[in-house]
């Protein structure tokens, strides 16, 4: 039997942002690529964050949420920016160190290379909170995240039921550095597999850069012409210039017309909910960026007061997990699918694109 979170003070220090997470609020976030991230509460407590990335969209959200989130919880911030580089991750978390932070936030995209970063903020007895992946030797306090093996499982499980189990599907691989793209891809394969025999995987490695996918599906739409599928691991990187290239090879037809591509996208950002409302793709996950900033400063806090966490369901909607790596534990977070109408595709439950619960329509 599932446990939830125990001690009324534990209840205490979510109760400020759970409020916030039942009524998701519009951030403002820049058009560009990359977003300032808000400095918090200017008496609160001192949480140093750093910001993985600037080339995506859903980062850029997540940014955005960031210095609001930790401005209702309490939390002032320190933030560096990463820029999907460990070796820089490691020196900004010693920078953070030397502000004497009482708590970290990372989102490692290399999650084997982040041991030094997290062993550096041990020696200190700074807890580390990390948010959407998972360091692969443990040594979080808490990991913030969805469940990615379910991305790649219900992505599979919307192509094999709406592909009738035949046909060509291109995977985007992410980054198999990252469990993200390792969980994702083991999934999705094993699901094609077991499920939807009759459907071709072309994978293609990308390490989450958009060049290097869609120069891979021009020269797979060269050799494989009959491609009727497409698994994107992640819709902030891949999705404008896969769009863009399709149109360019006149593959770009509309839902529901001979000759469409079937595309299934994971992130939840406007960007995609926009194209599955025009028609240009069929599906994504939403990955829920509000509430990865809002849980990654919660934690975050509680950290500095020494709460403690059991697995077991929680009152946000989520379940925390036993990773089974040195006692971390991780918060899985909801993450749904989203078609245009919603309903169910196969066994699987959809929302629509009109849910006033997305993050990417706030």
């Amino acid at each position: 039997m599932y446990t939830r979170i125990i001690g009324a003070a534990v209840a205490a220090a979510l109760a400020v942002t759970v409020a916030a997470g039942c009524a998701r609020e519009k951030v403002d976030t820049p058009a560009g690529p990359a977003a300032n991230v808000g400095n918090g509460a200017a008496d609160g407590v001192l949480v140093g964050a750093d910001q993985p990335r600037s080339d995506s969209d859903f980062w850029s959200a997540y940014a955005g949420y960031l210095g609001p989130k930790a401005a209702a919880a309490g939390v002032r911030l320190e933030n560096t920016s990463s820029d999907n580089d460990s070796n820089r991750l490691r020196s900004n978390v010693d920078t953070l160190l030397s502000k004497n932070v009482r708590a970290l936030i990372l989102a490692p995209q290399d999650t084997a290379a982040v041991k030094p970063a997290i062993a550096a903020a041990a020696a200190r007895k700074v807890p580390v909170v990390t948010v959407d992946t998972r360091p692969d030797s443990g040594g979080a306090y808490m990991v913030v995240r969805a469940d990615n093996r379910a991305y790649g499982t219900k992505s599979c499980t919307y192509l094999g039921e709406t592909l009738h189990g035949s046909g060509k599907v291109v995977e985007f691989q992410g980054d198999l550095a990252s469990i993200n793209g390792r969980d994702r891809s083991e999934a999705f394969a094993d699901c094609m597999r077991s499920r939807y025999p009759g459907i071709k995987v072309i994978e293609i490695p990308t390490d989450w850069q958009g060049d290097r996918a869609v120069s891979g599906l021009q020269d797979k739409l060269l050799t494989d012409p009959d491609i009727n599928g497409l698994y994107m691991q992640a819709g902030g990187v891949f999705l404008q210039s896969t769009l863009a290239l399709l149109r360019r090879s006149g593959k770009l037809v509309k839902t529901g017309q001979p000759g469409h591509i079937t595309i299934v996208s994971n992130d939840g950002i406007k960007a995609e909910l926009d194209a599955i409302d025009a028609g240009d793709i069929d599906a994504t996950v939403s990955q829920p960026a509000d509430l990865y900033a809002q849980y990654a400063v919660t934690y975050a806090k509680a950290a500095t007061e020494g709460r403690t966490f059991a697995p077991g369901l929680t009152d946000h909607g989520s379940t925390i997990i036993d990773t089974g790596v040195g006692g971390m534990l991780e918060d899985q977070l909801p993450a749904p699918v989203v078609t245009r109408t919603g309903g169910k595709v196969g066994d699987m439950a959809t929302v629509a694109t009109t849910d006033p619960g997305l993050w990417g329509r706030k």
